[in-house]
């Protein structure tokens, strides 16, 4: 008798591709400090105690979700960053394998559904936004709209659509103005699914909630003074933002998004290598292709009118674009499999670059931070001048408006001073400070 083949148990591959990105994501996992400022600085909020209102609309960042419970990770993980690095990496790995759950109830093989989740935490966007504890806000809101998906699939009727589609949408613009990618990326899910009436109840729930938050905070949104430069709004930023986020995967020594087109002859590579990429698709299924892109767009809807770019701004279009893709991948022809083979690997070995480099900031932070406070407890103000080799923009963001650090007050008391200022100490590119007197 030939023996049958059972298939594997729903969850199995999902389950799979959970732990194989923990895996493949051990850079990120092992890092022993902290990426950039915002997480000195909310370390310090915790410590105080502070909390966010729920109730107050009238800030420009209303992220109650997002900024409450990064306190109290904070408060319960900051001194162990391996353990803290470890919940974010796990969650970016669960929202990996909600993805590759999503892809194949919308048909697609075991095989590039499991592939096109994993290499979606290889992106750079990913590696980024696990990487960095700031990022907590786009974790929780693509988690949101993968969950939110991954119900409807499994949904029969219209309103039994309408009620999580209408929750979770509420929930992920708690955490972050970027969950505004949601009822795009639900009418895209209609578009491509069929037409199907319970995606459109979806949408139309979702959409409600949208424009009720839009209704109760345009003015602030609007008009209210921007936190950052990146933030201020214009029609005219959208095609050099969408340029950027499609060219900057396969360049590989970039490590964040608004850098993409400083330099022109890799962003004309980038360019050239991108079209492939689309050619390919379009060859092998024109349904993908307008998914890559039109799914893409819908993603990165609400970003796109930003001033900058940011890694993590893209996390959404990574997960939509990188199943697009793998879904594309059998049908191809030989000549596809290459174009989209070399895009993909040069995404790939970005995403571990970006991880490699994150890693060496957090090294870097884990000896800087404490010796920076031992040195202002002692000393008082402090004068420090880069050593060659020291990247300025490290410690640019390492001092800048941190409040306090293990209980010793840094504020205005720490300045760095160009060659020749007279400085108290010499910061080797490893983060040790050298007393120079």
């Amino acid at each position: 008798m030939i023996p049958q083949h059972r298939p594997l148990p729903a969850l199995a591959l999902p389950a799979g591709v959970f732990l194989a990105a923990l895996l493949l994501q051990w850079p990120l996992v092992s890092n022993p400090g902290y990426y950039s400022h915002d997480e000195l600085q909310w370390a310090a909020a915790a410590l105080d105690g502070t909390r966010v209102a729920w109730r107050d609309l009238s800030v420009f960042q209303y992220r109650p979700l997002t900024f409450n419970l990064w306190m109290a990770l904070s408060r319960a993980l900051f001194e162990t960053p391996m353990l803290f690095h470890a919940v974010l990496v796990g969650w970016g790995s669960l929202n990996a394998a909600l993805l590759c759950a999503i892809g194949r109830g919308f048909g697609m093989r075991p095989w590039p559904a499991v592939l096109g989740a994993l290499a979606f935490v290889l992106t750079p966007y990913a590696a980024y936004t696990h990487g960095w504890v700031g990022c907590i806000g786009d974790l929780a809101w693509l988690s949101c709209a993968l969950l939110l998906a991954a119900l409807v699939q499994r949904i029969d009727g219209p309103w039994k659509a309408a009620l999580p589609a209408a929750a979770l949408t509420a929930i992920a613009l708690l955490a972050k103005e970027a969950a505004f990618a949601i009822p795009p990326l639900l009418a895209m899910a209609w578009l491509f699914d069929g037409r199907k009436r319970k995606w459109l109840a979806a949408l139309l729930a979702s959409g409600a909630i949208a424009t009720l938050y839009l209704a109760l905070r345009a003015d602030v949104l609007l008009h209210a003074p921007r936190e950052g430069a990146q933030y201020a709004l214009g029609i005219a930023h959208v095609p050099a933002r969408w340029m950027e986020y499609q060219l900057f995967p396969p360049i590989v020594p970039l490590l964040e998004t608004f850098t993409t087109t400083r330099r022109l002859l890799p962003a004309a590579i980038a360019g050239a290598l991108w079209l492939g990429l689309f050619a390919a698709l379009w060859r092998a299924s024109p349904r993908s292709a307008a998914l890559f892109l039109l799914g893409g767009l819908a993603a990165l809807l609400p970003v796109l009118p930003l001033a900058a770019s940011w890694n993590h701004y893209a996390y959404g279009f990574a997960a939509v674009s990188s199943m697009a893709v793998a879904a594309a991948w059998p049908t191809a022809l030989r000549a596809g499999r290459i174009a989209i083979a070399l895009f993909a690997a040069l995404t790939l070995l970005h995403g571990a670059s970006v991880m490699a480099r994150m890693q060496r900031v957090g090294r870097i932070q884990s000896v800087f931070s404490p010796a920076l406070a031992e040195a202002v407890r002692r000393d008082g103000d402090v004068a420090l001048r880069l050593a060659p080799g020291a990247k300025a923009w490290v410690f640019t963001r390492l001092t800048h408006d941190i409040p306090r650090y293990r209980g010793v007050e840094i504020g205005e008391r720490v300045r760095i001073v160009g060659e020749g200022e007279p400085a108290g100490y010499l910061v080797q590119p490893d983060g040790r400070l050298q007393p120079l007197r």
